[in-house]
């Protein structure tokens, strides 16, 4: 089972999602998709939330608002985190989250440091919790072929710009070729210069 929210606070509204346990969330490591942020409290067990921009965004593009509803879920979804004031919120594109065989469940680690953002967490908002807790639905997606859908939908995305790249390049060439032509086709006409009288055809000479 996978719960969804709605971050409403700006518009377009943002979908966040998250596990219900931890055997949930190696699923959602596994098939996580290239514009999902992830969200977890540092040094803490906790839900792993998930935050999915739209296309083109990054981890740099999320609005403030919508980075304190993830991380004020995230916190209220930890066992001890949601009890503490002042605790810090570790967050990171999906592509980062790095899985090994001898890791237990649930557990990840990153491939790049230097790609984990902190955000901290004075305390709950109450105010936040509620809204986001209004909009939570459960659903039991199946993530494999939502992601095998994304990814074939990306693909035929990449073909229709090659094609279209490729198009545009005959056009170039069959442009270029034109031009040439027509330049060749001048330059031809002026050295040309049409056979004129001076060429020896004068009549006067045959009387």
């Amino acid at each position: 089972m996978v719960f969804y929210f709605t971050s409403a606070v700006v518009q377009p509204s943002y979908t966040i999602y998250m596990g219900k346990d931890k055997y949930e969330n190696e699923d959602l490591i596994k098939y996580g998709w290239p514009e999902d942020i992830w969200f977890h409290v540092d040094k803490l067990s906790s839900a792993h939330v998930y935050l999915r921009l739209p296309k083109g965004q990054t981890i740099d593009d999320i609005p403030p608002e919508v980075l304190i509803d993830c991380a004020q879920l995230v916190k209220n979804n930890s066992i001890q985190g949601c009890k503490m004031n002042n605790i810090n919120v570790v967050y990171t594109p999906w592509a980062n989250l790095k899985k090994t065989g001898d890791m237990d469940v649930g557990q990840i680690g990153f491939h790049r440091q230097k790609e984990v953002k902190i955000v901290a967490v004075e305390k709950k908002i109450n105010e936040i919790v509620n809204r986001l807790e209004k909009t939570k639905v459960e659903r039991f997606p199946d993530l494999a072929a939502e992601k095998e859908s994304r990814d074939r939908e990306e693909r035929n995305e990449k073909k229709a710009q090659l094609q279209e790249q490729k198009r545009r390049e005959k056009e170039e060439q069959k442009k270029k070729k034109e031009m040439e032509d027509l330049r060749n086709y001048t330059s031809l006409m002026k050295t040309e210069n049409m056979k004129t009288n001076e060429d020896g055809y004068d009549s006067d000479d045959f009387m």
